[in-house]
Parts: C-alpha cells; structure tokens; sequence
C-alpha cells in the first residue's frame, strides 16, 4: 500500500481544491483592504498603468490590463523589466500607476524595477502572497491575495487569488463594490467537483506531442496560464495564441489530428472567437472547448461552464478544469506534477 505522502501530485490537488476557500477569504477579509487600497491610488489620478510581472502572475497581470482598459478606460501596458534593470532606462513614471504581481515578491528584478519606478515618480503597488516580501517593502502600496503558503511548483491558487484580487482593485478604482464576485467561492467548488470530466478528458492528452490553446479577450489570459500549466507540469509544448492571431498564420499548422484547446468566454470575446471556431471545425482539427455550453456541444469534446457570470470574472473559473486537466494528463503520463524537473517555487531572475 502507497504512502498518501508520497501520492504524485498529491500537494497540487490539495491546493487546487482550496481555491473556493481561498477567494472566500479574499471577499469577507480581503475586500475592504484592498478598496481602501483602490481610493487612496484613485485620489492620486493616475494617468495610466504599467503592469509588471513574471511567468503565472504574467498572465494575472495581462487580465488586469483587460479590466484597465475595458472598465477604467484608462490605458494600461506590461513592462519590459530588463529595459531598466539591464539597459538602466530612466522613464520619467510621474502619476503613472505602476502594479508589480508576484506570488512571492521575491524576485530581485521585480524588486530592482519597482524601486526604480518609484524613484521615478510612480505610484507602486504590489500584489503578492506574502506581505513580507522585499517587493512589498519597496512599494508604496500592497495587497496581500491570501492565498496561504504553496507548495506545489505550478501556481493554482496563488494565480487565481491574484486575478479576484485585482478585480477587486479595479472595481474599487471604478468605485464599484465588487458584489458580482460574490458567488464565485460556490461556483468554483462546483467546477473542481466536475473532476471525473476532466480525467476523462485528460487521455484525449496522454500521448500528444503538442497543444494548441486559444482565446480571445478576458480568455486569453486563460489560454497563456493553460499552455503554462500544460507545458510546466506534462512538458508537452502547448503554445497559446489569440484567436485573431491564430487566423495569421499559424492556423496553418492546424490539421486534422492537431489537439486544440479554446476557451470561449460567454461575450464579447467568445463572439470574436466564433470565426476561429468555424475555421479550426473547417480543418477538422480534434477541437476541445471549455466555456460555453453551446460550443461545448458543437466540438469534439470540452467542459461546460456556468452561465449568468459576467464575462471580466470568466477567467477565475475558466482556469479551474484547465489546472484539473495538467495535473491529470501529468498523473498518466507517469509524472509528478508537484515537482516538475529544473524549476523551482521562487524564480530569482535579474
């Protein structure tokens, strides 16, 4: 008989299953922080945001970029971090907002280019995991996300802390107050408990030799964290593309075995998805979908979400079944998805 500590996998599974527990947390102790965070940054009018991260909270950050632009109206760009801490660049940052995601906060260039920015004239916040990082030092504001210590190397519940956290952020520099988000603790619980689908749908994976995911709007974060998650865990190359750019050339590479994963948002962005969908159908391609129940039915296979949530709070729930399906194409291909070769928890890049 196994030893249950030994199980592959077994520390991913516990935190993935901890999610809705998580984003309770963020909503009842969480929220009122990070609005109080959210109006003192919005008393100081900043004229635009930059965004700056690396690997998962990359992909949380991109999301935020959506939620600037389409609910702020305020332009928003991820950073190049070694265009400061390599090239020493000196942009002049006055009344720009500039929002440092990382699980850690321990990163010396996440915190090399923060300093830099404030020493610039930015207004700084980190969104971090741990309070006591040396990124949180160096920022004149954070939000803890709240997630509790992770010990698994891929990220899970740190990443979708991170994007209810910077909704939250958002509505509050909008000053909403950031009650679509309640019910989404007991719709995540009711994805994850959804795992048989997804171990069905993992050995669809088992022997594929590469992956194409795709999305568009709120849902290509989801996409690019997809491939991450995939290709970190199963080391099967999984490459995430927006639709729109998919249909520019790559497509092209598409045949009629090619796995292809999309996530179609139910709005706006699942709509500008529709003309991929036809095309992908088109090529024959062994076509998944995880998003609208519609889709799903219409492709080869997928994982049906709820309907009714707006469409910028999508991406907490579309990342849940795609996290599912690493850690179960991992188990079946004879891998530990705790443990991937050659990485480790806190990524020091320079």
């Amino acid at each position: 008989m196994s030893d249950p500590q030994t199980v592959p996998g077994r520390i991913m599974a516990a935190e993935m299953a901890e999610q809705p527990a998580v984003l309770q947390r963020i909503l009842d102790e969480g929220a009122p922080k990070i609005r109080e965070v959210a109006a003192q940054i919005a008393a100081r009018g900043p004229r635009f945001v930059l965004l700056t991260a690396r690997g998962t909270s990359d992909n949380a950050a991109l999301y935020a970029k959506y939620l600037i632009e389409i609910l702020l109206g305020k332009p928003a760009g991820l950073t190049s971090m070694s265009t400061t801490t390599a090239y020493g660049a000196k942009p002049d940052l006055t009344d720009v907002l500039v929002v440092t995601v990382s699980q850690s906060g321990g990163s010396p260039d996440l915190v090399a280019s923060t300093k830099a920015a404030r020493e610039a004239g930015a207004v700084t916040l980190a969104v971090t995991n741990n309070a006591a990082s040396p990124l949180a030092e160096v920022s004149e504001f954070h939000i803890d996300v709240l997630a509790g210590a992770e010990k698994a190397l891929p990220a899970t519940k740190t990443y979708t802390a991170e994007l209810l956290a910077l909704y939250l952020l958002v509505e509050g520099l909008r000053g909403g107050d950031g009650s679509a988000a309640e019910g989404l603790p007991g719709l995540a619980a009711g994805v994850l408990a959804r795992k048989a689908e997804v171990k069905a749908l993992a050995e669809r994976y088992r022997f594929a030799q590469r992956l194409v995911i795709t999305s568009r709007g709120y849902g290509y974060p989801t996409a690019r964290e997809a491939a991450l998650k995939l290709m970190e865990t199963t080391y099967i190359p999984a490459t995430p593309f927006s639709g729109a750019d998919l249909l520019h050339g790559p497509l092209a590479m598409v045949d009629n075995v090619s796995p292809v994963i999309a996530i179609v948002p139910d709005g706006k962005g699942g709509e500008a998805l529709q003309p991929v969908l036809d095309r992908l159908r088109g090529r024959g391609a062994d076509l998944v979908v995880v998003g609208q129940q519609a889709q799903v039915e219409a492709a080869s296979a997928g994982f049906a979400l709820p309907a009714g949530v707006p469409e910028e709070l999508q991406p907490i729930l579309e990342i849940l079944p795609l996290q599912l399906l690493a850690h179960e194409v991992t188990i079946a291909r004879g891998q530990d998805p705790d443990a991937p070769r050659a990485l480790a928890k806190v990524t020091e890049t320079r």
